[in-house]
């Protein structure tokens, strides 16, 4: 790393990157590793939440134009897969375990308190699974965030020791003699924050997104119970 007085001095980041010690390059290797994978989260989070956030929509908007249970289960039959779907079907799916679709003479039944509580947490459940699925992977962005200026730091640290080193062994301490190698050292920090900002950014965005989605889903499922209460089943 040190380099000597009338020696070619790095004029770009490219240079003093390719100049850097094998320790550095390490460290630096490491970072690009990560935000290949920040990117690639984020681009994977934003194409899942839009085809999320679309099929409820359409899926809603067909809800609402339905006034009756029946139809509501064959809209969640025929409807291309989405959150709103499940959790719709996961509601008949209770209903029809319980025995409370049809009554005995052919009306529909009426849920107990007990069972309007049960079918509360089961939509629930179902809620906070469609959320654990589109929120895969979101706090690894969190990680890379966190990590990344660690690991900058590291780098910058180990790059000023082999600066100093280098000097030691030269036996000039003037600043042409140390001021490449920590210039050097710096672009591992430069680097590592140019890899957690993003990460940050994209971990804030999609969290907020997630809490809006889990948000709606659960609005959802008070709309499917109202529905109930309209038809007289509780």
């Amino acid at each position: 790393m040190f380099f000597q007085i009338g020696s070619a001095i790095p004029s770009t980041r490219l240079e003093l990157v390719q100049n850097a010690s094998d320790e550095t390059k390490v460290v630096l290797v490491v970072l690009m590793l990560l935000s290949l994978l920040s990117w690639s989260v984020m681009l994977a989070k934003w194409l899942a939440f839009r085809r999320a956030e679309s099929s409820g929509r359409d899926f809603m908007s067909e809800f609402h134009k339905t006034g009756r249970l029946e139809a509501v289960a064959s809209l969640a039959k025929r409807s291309r897969p989405s959150a709103h779907s499940r959790v719709m079907q996961r509601a008949l799916q209770f209903l029809t375990e319980t025995g409370m679709v049809k009554g005995q003479d052919g009306q529909p039944a009426t849920l107990s308190a007990s069972q309007v509580q049960a079918l509360r947490l089961v939509l629930d459940s179902e809620t906070t699974t469609e959320r654990d699925r589109l929120g895969t992977y979101i706090p690894t962005l969190a990680m890379i965030g966190s990590v990344s200026p660690l690991l900058g730091l590291l780098g910058t640290v180990l790059g000023i020791i082999e600066a100093f080193l280098g000097v030691a062994r030269g036996g000039s301490g003037n600043l042409a003699a140390i001021a490449p190698g920590v210039a050097e050292a710096l672009i591992a920090t430069a680097i590592a924050l140019a890899v957690a900002i993003p990460a940050y950014f994209g971990y804030n965005i999609f969290a907020a997104r997630l809490n809006r989605f889990d948000a709606e889903l659960e609005g959802f499922g008070s709309e499917v119970i109202a529905l109930m209460a309209r038809e007289g089943r509780l």
